[in-house]
């Protein structure tokens, strides 16, 4: 299935400007993440559909639904060591799973009545959550919220080899849309489409304090 893609502004109009939200792109089976790796690890991934090589299982490994999150987070794919940038489709229902399974990076208060048992939680969890701000192309921040995911232990393995419906390399795309933002800015800048996502839960969404 192809990457869809759209003017960057149009979709900008449209998406809430403060908040915590996922935005990403979905259908009714599937949610698109990201990953950026050096080529050996990225181009192995592309080719085999699956983690393995070089990518270490022993580390904590983050995905990002949120397309300019991770063009922050990678420079557009100019950072060492992530040059490569991958879509990894999942299925939605594991994609919720992860949600489920989340256990925030940081004591939250209103989820945890005590740090002891928000470090217990973490000790226990294989999936950690960050809410971090989002970006516009240029690496500013918003006031909107963006939310990355980090994977590790039997999580991350089934995330790697038994989850991935489609890996694409999007690098090409990424260094395309990299030149025309530095040449002629965000009114010919087009990004993956993609608009608010919300859990099949509606519970969890409440939990995670969607807005």
């Amino acid at each position: 299935m192809a990457l869809l893609t759209q003017p960057y502004w149009e979709q900008a109009k449209d998406w809430p400007k403060v908040g915590r939200h996922i935005l990403a792109q979905y259908d009714d089976d599937t949610i698109l993440v990201y990953q950026a790796y050096r080529p050996s690890i990225g181009r192995y991934v592309a080719e085999h559909g699956t983690f393995g090589g070089e990518f270490s299982y022993t580390r904590m490994s983050w995905v990002k639904p949120n397309f300019l999150w991770m063009m922050y987070r990678s420079g557009w794919g100019t950072k060492v060591n992530q040059e490569v940038t991958l879509a990894l489709r999942l299925r939605r229902a594991f994609f919720d799973s992860l949600l489920a399974q989340a256990v925030p990076s940081s004591w939250d208060c209103d989820q945890f009545s005590t740090a002891d048992e928000w470090s217990r939680a973490v000790t226990q969890s294989s999936v950690r959550l960050q809410w971090d701000p989002d970006h516009h192309p240029s690496g500013a921040k918003l006031e909107r919220r963006a939310i990355q995911l980090g994977l590790r232990d039997e999580v991350l393995k089934t995330f790697a080899q038994r989850e991935l419906v489609e890996v694409l390399d999007v690098s090409d795309f990424v260094a395309e849309q990299r030149e025309r933002l530095s040449s002629s800015g965000v009114s010919v800048l087009v990004t993956p489409r993609e608009s608010v996502y919300q859990p099949t839960d509606g519970s969890l969404a409440s939990r995670l304090r969607l807005a």
